[in-house]
């Protein structure tokens, strides 16, 4: 007997939930989604504390395995579902630390001032909040500068690790594309930097992307 699909904890919609599915599909493994509805409060029951303690999504259950966050899950999924090039093998060295150094960029670089402008122009209101202005004006600016270096790095490689597309260019894609169309700002597609227009639309128009960007 096949082994069952392994199980995705998470909302259809949230970011990190289509970070992960997008992974699954990258790597062609079938995976089953367990809605968590946010709006009954199901990621704070104590069946999905039990399975994530800070109440958070996703998760995966894979046949007893559990795990959460998505990066983590993403590099588990990788490894676990060899050959892909979505993660250098460790045996090539150099390869496997450009990687690194490149998911690093992404969680230290890009996440904080993405994921801020989300939470400031969608999900605080959402939950009844004002907008801070000052610190939208802020996170853009910031957020800009640092796509200047990313328009340096992608001018001597065509993805952020090197050649080949790795998860560290796949992590961008569930806040960028937030931040580009449901939230308006250009600087993912600002012809000032070319390089990074050019990584973007490659990146964006991967079909595992466009296959969750609507719903995990």
């Amino acid at each position: 007997m096949p082994p069952k699909p392994v199980k995705l904890y998470g909302s259809p919609m949230s970011t990190c939930t289509r970070r992960v599915a997008m992974v699954f599909r990258e790597l062609d493994v079938p995976y089953e989604l367990v809605p968590i509805d946010f709006s009954k409060r199901e990621h704070k029951a104590i069946a999905h504390m039990a399975r994530q303690p800070f109440g958070q999504v996703p998760v995966i259950d894979d046949n007893g395995f559990l795990l959460y966050e998505s990066r983590a899950i993403g590099r588990y999924l990788a490894a676990k579902h060899t050959p892909n090039t979505l993660v250098p093998p460790q045996s090539d060295l150099k390869a496997w630390a450009r990687f690194e150094q490149a998911a690093s960029i992404e969680t230290a670089n890009f996440d904080p001032y993405a994921s801020g402008l989300a939470y400031e122009r969608v999900f605080g209101p959402a939950k009844g909040e004002s907008t801070d202005e000052k610190r939208v004006q802020t996170l853009l600016q910031t957020l800009d500068a640092k796509l200047d270096a990313y328009e340096t790095i992608l001018g001597n490689s065509t993805y952020l690790a090197g050649e080949e597309f790795t998860l560290a260019d796949l992590f961008h894609l569930p806040y960028g594309a937030f931040v580009t169309e449901r939230v308006g700002f250009d600087v993912l597609t600002d012809p000032k930097r070319p390089n990074v227009v050019r990584w973007w639309k490659a990146i964006s128009s991967r079909p595992a992307w466009l296959a969750v960007k609507d719903g995990a």
